[in-house]
């Protein structure tokens, strides 16, 4: 047996920074007269066909009462400009706010409603309507995934973890083109939060020669999460 390599020991209250490189997303929600938007680090694809996902959100968020309450949610992914407000969003509760208002404001789209009091006119978020879902879906954003919550009680009050099953989704076409990201200089990325305000964006993709490889690929193996 080989020694072993130098490696040093992680606390495991921190152990999942090792894997949450995933990136950032913005989940908006509205039932009842009221909409939110929250950031979450922890999302992740789950199955191809139908395609669905998985996001946590806080029971003791306003995000998660409007999304029981609706069985709807969208994941808007932004990149680098929205990066602050991505931040600020997250570091306030939408319980701050009063109930939304039906009076007009030219801060808020249609597709929110309207309010002097919620996180969309605070920041200035500006949103559009989504085609499947009520929940509002954010401007300036890479990405965005239409979701309708596929009920999972058990996960949902024991670890805050939901899945969504994708009714439409939409990509800038700069960023996502022919079922892929693109890398060109100068095309806008998606970030990725790391702990205490840092966050990071994607960086320079490569690619290995596939006619280097064994015979037995594994990228090509029938187990989700590796196969192209």
């Amino acid at each position: 047996m080989q020694n072993r390599p130098e490696v040093l020991p992680v606390d495991l209250a921190k152990s999942y920074r090792l894997l949450n490189h995933g990136p950032t997303v913005l989940v908006t929600s509205k039932s009842g007269g009221r909409a939110n938007v929250m950031a979450a680090a922890w999302s992740m694809p789950l199955d191809f066909s139908p395609p669905k996902v998985t996001v946590v959100i806080d029971r003791n968020t306003l995000t998660r009462e409007l999304v029981e309450a609706s069985g709807e949610f969208a994941l808007n992914i932004p990149s680098r400009a929205l990066a602050q407000m991505t931040l600020a969003v997250g570091s306030k509760s939408g319980r701050d706010y009063h109930k939304l208002s039906d009076k007009p404001s030219d801060k808020l789209s249609d597709a929110v409603g309207n309010a002097a009091n919620d996180k969309f006119a605070e920041f200035g978020i500006a949103t559009f309507a989504a085609e499947k879902i009520a929940a509002p879906l954010i401007e300036g954003c890479l990405g965005w995934l239409e979701c309708r919550v596929i009920p999972e009680p058990h996960n949902q009050e024991r670890y805050d973890l939901f899945i969504g099953e994708i009714v439409a989704a939409w990509a800038d076409p700069r960023a996502f083109k022919d079922g892929h990201w693109s890398f060109e200089p100068g095309t806008p990325r998606s970030i990725h939060y790391i702990a205490g305000g840092n966050f990071f964006e994607t960086g320079v993709s490569f690619e290995i020669d596939h006619d280097a490889l064994p015979s037995i690929d594994i990228f090509h193996s029938s187990e989700k999460g590796i196969r192209s």
